[in-house]
């Protein structure tokens, strides 16, 4: 086994030793860095563009992140500290180096296209007080204007910069932000209350009714509290029931660090995601106050919700300096994720190379605006997609030697091809593909029955298609 200095600290090939694991305040910084961040400023308005009402929404994010914590601490973190490997290594020995570099390309790219979705977030930001407009395209890869284009390149090359540098700079990049950011949410959701004159809770019913009133004239939707739950459970869906942050877990030294996406998912995707929406309902009465519409209607007459705009209206340059570090600590962590993703493309190349690729595919795909305003679509895509090979790792780790199958297949046989991976993987993704952009399915619904479906399939392919490989003992004494 190499040692720290020689692998960088970051074991992306080996398991973690002792000597590196950390304690639990690394990942509740990390979380509360990553998931009270960019996304948050993008997400909680589309709630609210989206129909849904508060009452929904208070309850069914509620609802919906105790079960996301619950999913990371006991689907991933048990797994994550038996083998201290990451998701792309143990795929690799599952799967076979071959198969895997499939969805290594895959999944690195939906990563990327997550992180530059944070990064556009950022550039908003950045663009408030230089007077750069963000305009969001009809098209999906529409870009926007050349000057905001230049500020999503600025932006996207610090990020990948501090990304590269490994999970020591990112976890403490994280650290030093979230308690600042997390307290500025707070204040943007306060300081939007005192703009609509909120005093009671009718009130306050009363300005999200008329708010939502306002935009659904526009471009009706409807979002209902069962949509509000699932997606809560898995726009991460990737990550916990993907098995993704094996990656960040391996590197626990005991299993209450598995409770650190809490802080993330109450602080971040409870809290912030409403004061968020509740920045656009301030937005929208001081508005239609003051008849100037311009920062807050595209050319088509609909709603855009600008990060940077909406926080630099609630809590003036704090808000703007908190929208460019949110997306910041979002976009490094994911960017992070990629960039071990395209090395287990090229084993042979450095992290650091790796990451830097990442954070240039996800900075071009910071360009394009629209992107950023389809989260809610995109984010279940990418767990329908890349879920379900968490299914593969959870079967191969709980019930293959049960059924007196060989775990980790690939590496005990020799094959850098399995086939059973690849057919459990492709074929319910086909169909969930199928469903959300032919029959109009929403995204998020389909994570679990994908992921499902999925285990079983490996499994019984398995059962069919596995070759006798050396026994456990003869393994052991080699």
């Amino acid at each position: 086994m190499a040692d720290e200095q020689s692998t960088g600290g970051e074991f992306e090939r080996e398991p973690v030793p002792d000597s590196a694991l950390k304690g639990p305040g690394k990942f509740w910084g990390m979380y509360a860095g990553e998931h009270a961040a960019g996304t948050e400023f993008m997400i909680g308005p589309l709630f609210l563009g989206a129909g849904a009402s508060l009452q929904d929404l208070i309850l069914g994010l509620l609802l919906g992140n105790i079960l996301a914590v619950l999913t990371w601490r006991f689907l991933v973190v048990p797994i994550a500290m038996a083998k201290r490997m990451t998701l792309y290594y143990q795929l690799e020995r599952i799967a076979g180096g071959s198969m895997v570099k499939l969805y290594n390309v895959v999944n690195g790219v939906l990563f990327c296209f997550l992180a530059g979705a944070m990064i556009t977030v950022s550039a908003t930001a950045v663009g408030v007080p230089l007077g750069v407009e963000f305009a969001v395209p009809e098209e999906l890869f529409g870009l926007g204007q050349p000057s905001f284009t230049l500020l999503v390149v600025i932006v996207g090359a610090v990020i990948a910069v501090i990304a590269a540098a490994g999970y020591e700079m990112v976890a403490r990049v994280a650290n030093i932000a979230a308690p600042w950011m997390i307290a500025i949410f707070a204040a943007c959701g306060l300081v939007s209350m005192a703009q609509m004159d909120v005093s009671s809770w009718t009130s306050l019913i009363a300005n999200w009714d008329s708010a939502v009133a306002f935009v659904q004239e526009r471009d009706p939707q409807s979002f209902s509290f069962t949509q509000i739950v699932i997606f809560a459970w898995l726009c991460n869906g990737a990550m916990h029931f993907g098995m993704s942050d094996l990656s960040i877990f391996r590197f626990a030294r005991d299993k209450s660090s598995g409770w650190a996406p809490a802080i993330g998912m109450f602080l971040g995707h409870y809290m912030a995601w409403i004061a968020a929406a509740l920045m656009l309902a301030a937005a929208i009465k001081l508005s239609q106050q003051s008849g100037n519409f311009e920062a807050l209607l595209n050319s088509e007459g609909k709603v855009v919700a600008n990060p940077g705009w909406l926080a630099a209206e609630a809590v003036g340059w704090t808000g703007i300096l908190c929208v460019i570090i949110a997306g910041w600590t979002t976009a490094n962590p994911t960017i992070y994720r990629a960039g071990l993703a395209f090395q287990g493309i090229f084993p042979k190349s450095s992290r650091i190379a790796m990451t830097l690729v990442a954070g240039l595919v996800a900075t071009i795909a910071g360009a394009f605006p629209n992107l950023s305003a389809k989260l809610l679509d995109f984010v279940g895509t990418y767990g329908t997609v890349l879920g379900p090979m968490g299914a593969v790792i959870f079967v191969d780790f709980y019930l293959m030697r049960k059924f007196g199958l060989a775990d980790e297949y690939s590496t005990h046989a020799k094959s850098s091809f399995n086939i059973a991976v690849l057919l459990a993987w492709v074929l319910p993704v086909a169909v969930g593909l199928y469903l959300i952009f032919w029959q109009g399915v929403f995204a998020a619904y389909l994570v679990i029955p994908c992921w499902i479906v999925c285990g079983l399939l490996y499994l019984v392919l398995s059962k069919v298609l596995q070759r006798p490989v050396p026994s456990y003992d003869q393994l052991a004494n080699n």
